[in-house]
């Protein structure tokens, strides 16, 4: 965002769990999130949103965050969340509209997998 365009945010309220957008308008998942840099001598600065299932479970309970790590692994998949440095944040409004491509970022590997495996196979489908 520069400089014209800041605006007060509200983190909790205007950011966290919102749905995230890629440049081409494809939903990639929600804010699950925030990394906060804390720098000596300066106030925080908001670093990272955080998108995927391990850092939505650590919110809810620890073990949790655990068993989705264990899970991931289970399939391949490191289980690490996807950052987007928030100097890729385009807007915040009812959607987070961020510079990346959905397609080409972890976040969306599952739904990759999904129409590889399942929903290709499935007459019509395709």
């Amino acid at each position: 965002m520069s400089q014209e365009d800041r605006k007060e945010i509200n983190l909790i309220r205007d950011v966290l769990d919102n749905q995230l957008v890629d440049r081409h308008k494809q939903p990639m998942g929600r804010a699950d999130g925030l990394i906060i840099e804390l720098r000596t001598g300066e106030p925080p600065r908001l670093a990272y949103i955080e998108a995927g299932a391990q850092t939505l479970a650590r919110r809810l309970h620890p073990k949790l965050s655990n068993w989705v790590s264990k899970l991931a692994s289970r399939f391949g998949k490191d289980g690490e969340p996807y950052r987007i440095p928030w100097s890729r944040v385009h807007d915040v409004g009812i959607d987070i509209d961020v510079g990346v491509d959905a397609e080409k970022t972890p976040v969306m590997l599952f739904e990759q997998w999904l129409r590889e495996h399942v929903v290709g196979r499935i007459p019509g489908g395709s």
